[in-house]
């Protein structure tokens, strides 16, 4: 009786779990690699919220119809801007400018965990200077967060 109350137990807690709808949000750190220190450094997360469906279109053999959504449309005014610190000053990079924005968005992620998010991924790129004609360089962050989805 014992063991057939355990299947029982595990397959609710198991059904429960594939059942739970989970919603995501990206915070996204943009850092510069400017030389100089001239760039702009940022912490950014949307308050806004935007259907991916609302700006897609399928394209088929029988109907190419492109999506005519304005750019206005897609873009949020409504998001979150911490600055933060650039990588590089006049004297090279700057070591106590990248901790300095390690403090800043651990406290972002802590400040997010108490809110219920669970950092769920973390991916980075980096468009760096590519010499004397260039000038220009960025290292960008994604923090993707998730959680059980909230009832409105």
């Amino acid at each position: 009786m014992n063991r057939i109350l355990f299947i029982c137990l595990f397959y609710f807690i198991c059904f429960a779990e594939m059942s739970a709808q989970v919603e995501y949000k990206i915070v996204t750190s943009v850092e510069s690699i400017v030389p100089n220190g001239v760039g702009r450094s940022r912490l950014i997360s949307s308050v806004d919220e935007r259907n991916y469906k609302d700006f897609t279109s399928e394209q088929t053999d029988d109907d190419a119809t492109r999506n005519k959504a304005s750019r206005g449309d897609i873009r949020i005014k409504d998001f979150e801007e911490t600055k933060l610190l650039n990588f590089y000053n006049i004297g090279g990079i700057r070591f106590q400018n990248i901790a300095s924005n390690d403090a800043v968005v651990s406290s972002k992620i802590n400040a997010m965990t108490e809110e219920g998010w669970e950092l769920a991924f973390v991916t980075s790129a980096v468009e760096s200077d590519a010499g004397t004609d260039d000038g220009q360089g960025i290292f960008v962050t994604r923090y993707i967060f998730k959680r059980p989805k909230q009832t409105k």
